[in-house]
């Protein structure tokens, strides 16, 4: 399974359609995302999928060198431990 990108948002699907995982984020400006959601369903925790997510994300804004604003407390965490995704983070 991979992950499938939207224009504002990654997600993954089982095999059956349903959602098993989710980033959400707006865009701000010409500058900016603004991460307001991150989502894996129970069963599939654990197992690196939201670490993935906002890594895509942050893959996302180096290419078009956009700033991130992490709203969502995952995002937020995972970016601020994270020194290789420092320099995407908006100050």
């Amino acid at each position: 399974m991979e992950m499938i990108e939207e224009t504002t948002r990654f997600y993954q699907t089982d095999e059956e359609g349903k959602l098993i995982a989710e980033i959400t984020f707006s865009i701000a400006g010409d500058h900016t995302y603004i991460i307001d959601h991150t989502f894996v369903d129970d069963q599939y925790r654990g197992k690196g999928l939201a670490q993935q997510l906002v890594k895509l994300v942050v893959e996302k804004a180096r290419a078009q060198d956009k700033k991130i604003i992490p709203l969502c407390p995952f995002a937020k965490a995972e970016i601020e431990r994270t020194p290789a995704y420092h320099d995407v983070l908006r100050k």
